[in-house]
């Protein structure tokens, strides 16, 4: 077994600050917006059956309990005391948050607080430009706010996110729209659309990406499995090469989200481009005891400078719980076996340990406070 440094989640979400029911707290543990099918519940998955095994000790509890008694024991420590023992267990000592979701999420600086951790904000563009648009009334002044919008935030925060290939797909056009265009599409959805409304026209979609581009901060990308709207066939990250080529050589750095169980095309981008990183991301909490596989799948094709590890978790710290514990094992063992086997030297294991936990995030973000995948520290 090979042992990790302090982890680098490098995309994540917060966590409620409300108790919830079973019912409510199932939901998180899938994709799907629907409830369960009649008689059965979203326990019975791989991600329920991680966070039975995985979370009850930290309350207390044995492994595996049934939910109702998890849940009952959740209530009784309140939210605030359940969450620090949770995200305290995780040995995730930084975290970047996208705060693009809606709800009574933490933000960056209280999900810090509760891990006992770091926090920096990933920016997500749609939602910056929904916020935009709530207060232009033209075309014009839109694109003006938008440019100070996207670049003021680039000040603060440490990259930007885009959810564009879950609500348009990843087939964008891969040039930036012209300035007439970009101002014809503005001015019909601004027309159009109410407060709130979210953006999901496709020329205005690439405006944000290349607007994102010119800031020169790294860029996640979502893909694979995400908004149930949209069909899966559609979020394959290879439908972004075009896009990708265009970029190369800009100075940002690309970052495929989300991108099982397109995980191999997503690894072969980052083997082809050097600006194009792989997140192992929520994959493995989807995956349970198969993660070892599906991160070996990985491993086969993007170099070990190019992946990165996140949680995904968002809602529920149990998320993060079991996006940490289930990478972890699935690291340390795969990595083990390989140096039991003598393919593997153990300070190389320990080393490429290091990038995938952290050195390779903190590296592409600039963040400090540890070693950088060179092992010349920081920058």
């Amino acid at each position: 077994m090979i042992e990790l440094p302090s982890l680098v989640d490098q995309h994540c979400h917060g966590v409620l600050r409300t108790e919830l029911g079973l019912g409510t707290f199932e939901a998180y543990l899938t994709q799907s917006a629907s409830p369960a099918a009649s008689g059965t519940t979203f326990f019975d998955t791989q991600t329920g059956f991680a966070v039975r095994r995985w979370c009850p000790p930290l309350l207390g509890l044995e492994p595996h309990c049934p939910p109702a008694t998890y849940l009952a024991r959740r209530r009784e420590l309140g939210v605030l005391e359940a969450g620090r023992r949770l995200l305290r267990s995780t040995g995730i000592g930084t975290y970047l948050v996208d705060t693009g979701i809606a709800g009574d999420l933490t933000a960056p600086a209280e999900l810090a607080a509760a891990g006992d951790a770091q926090a920096h904000e990933i920016v997500r563009l749609e939602l910056l430009a929904e916020q935009v648009a709530d207060t232009s009334g033209t075309a014009d002044g839109f694109m003006t706010n938008l440019a100070e919008a996207v670049h003021g935030a680039a000040q603060n925060a440490v990259g930007f996110t885009s959810v564009a290939g879950c609500r348009h797909g990843q087939a964008l056009a891969p040039e930036p729209p012209g300035p007439g265009e970009v101002r014809r599409r503005a001015g019909r959805w601004l027309s159009g659309r109410r407060v709130g409304d979210r953006l999901d026209d496709p020329v205005l979609l690439r405006h944000l990406l290349w607007t994102a581009v010119a800031t020169g901060l790294p860029l996640q990308l979502h893909g694979g499995v995400g908004d149930p709207e949209l069909r899966i066939d559609r979020t394959d990250p290879m439908l972004l090469a075009d896009f990708v080529r265009a970029t190369a050589g800009l100075g940002t750095d690309l970052i495929l989200l989300h991108g099982y169980p397109y995980h191999r095309q997503a690894a072969y981008l980052a083997d082809v481009f050097p600006h194009v990183y792989a997140d192992l991301g929520p994959a493995l909490a989807r995956t349970g005891p198969r993660a070892r596989t599906v991160l070996a799948e990985a491993l086969e094709l993007a170099p070990f400078g190019k992946l990165l590890f996140s949680t995904g978790g968002h809602g529920v710290p149990e998320l993060h719980v079991v996006g940490a514990r289930l990478f972890h094992e699935a690291l340390g063992r795969l990595l083990g076996e390989w140096v039991a086997e003598g393919v593997w030297s153990r300070p190389d294991a320990e080393r490429v340990a290091g990038l995938i936990a952290a050195g390779n995030a903190r590296r592409v973000y600039g963040l400090s406070g540890g070693p950088s995948s060179d092992g010349r520290g920081d920058h």
